[in-house]
């Protein structure tokens, strides 16, 4: 058989073939006087196995450990191999999805890159106008990208957000905007603040707790002073609650 001829019989292309030759997969026959190649039903018996290796997802190179000789790997160990690596893919596959699913969901404008458990997190919260609601917002966004997040502390926060009673609080910090640093609606706005926590928050959080090098800093400088003098009291607490 020539080329054109094991490719049609195989199902391949003859760019194909010739890549395989090219790369030491497939043993090139000799060619005859008149310098074409003569297939034998052995290469095509081999050129076979190989597309149906190729086919079920293995690489050149773990084609060829099948193929080997004594030194290669066993076609079963290779495909178990290959097995396991596509269950991970599919795993990966279906979280894209249910996060595409969340974005698909979202009211125009509202569609954000959140994990599941955030994005059910946040559709629980009465939609609010307030500045500090959507500073929150943002936060839980990063944290939730950065991995910090976790559906136990989602959960956990869920009657949280749901709580009417927390917007009072958000306009109470936003009303603090333009205030001095005395203000004397700090003290108490901050301990009820810490308050409404839930005490499961503070067992879902990691021992090393949410405040990394440079972050307290960094969302402090979001708030007008005396805003951010609320925060610096309650990531304080929090810091003192988490380890107790």
């Amino acid at each position: 058989m020539r080329i054109g001829e094991i490719a049609a019989v195989v199902g391949v292309t003859t760019r194909a073939i010739r890549h395989y030759h090219h790369v030491g997969l497939l043993p090139e026959p000799e060619r005859r006087p008149n310098g074409y190649r003569a297939y034998s039903l052995r290469d095509a018996v081999l050129l076979a196995r190989v597309r149906r290796l190729t086919e079920l997802g293995l690489g050149l190179d773990e084609v060829r450990d099948v193929l080997a000789d004594d030194a290669g790997r066993e076609l079963a160990e290779v495909l178990t191999e290959l097995d396991a690596d596509l269950a991970r893919q599919e795993a990966e596959i279906q979280e894209r999805r249910r996060r595409l699913a969340v974005l698909l969901a979202a009211g125009p404008g509202e569609a954000e890159p959140l994990s599941p458990g955030l994005a059910a997190l946040l559709a629980k919260a009465p939609r609010t106008d307030s500045p500090a609601a959507a500073k929150d917002r943002e936060h839980l966004t990063l944290l939730d990208a950065t991995g910090v997040g976790g559906q136990e502390i989602y959960a956990a926060l869920g009657p949280l957000a749901a709580d009417p009673a927390v917007l009072a609080l958000y306009v109470r910090l936003d009303e603090l905007a333009d205030a001095p640093v005395a203000d004397p609606r700090i003290p108490p706005l901050a301990a009820e603040l810490v308050a409404a926590v839930p005490d499961e928050v503070f067992a879902a959080v990691p021992t090393d707790g949410v405040v990394v090098a440079g972050f307290k800093e960094a969302l402090l400088a979001e708030y007008a002073p005396a805003q951010a003098e609320v925060v610096r009291l309650v990531m304080e607490a929090f810091i003192e609650r988490g380890r107790g």
